[in-house]
């Protein structure tokens, strides 16, 4: 019997260069700006499933990019 692994999306939060919360899945178009980190991790739990182990904090500035190029972690 073959098993399809479910890959749930990673996503990466962050703060931009004006301060404002982001969040954006790791490989795609979903994201969007917030105005706290609650707020961004919120969006990205309901996601990806509810998986905090799939929300990594970036350190530095993090800026939105809807162009679908993978983004590193």
């Amino acid at each position: 019997m073959v098993t399809k692994l479910k890959t749930v999306p990673v996503f990466l939060v962050g703060k931009d260069s004006h301060g404002r919360w982001v969040a954006q899945k790791q490989h795609g178009k979903t994201g969007g700006l917030f105005v706290n980190r609650a707020a961004a991790v919120k969006f990205a739990l309901l996601e990806n499933g509810h998986r905090p182990e799939a929300v990594i904090t970036v350190p530095g500035v993090f800026e939105l990019d809807m162009s679908g190029a993978p983004l590193a972690a």
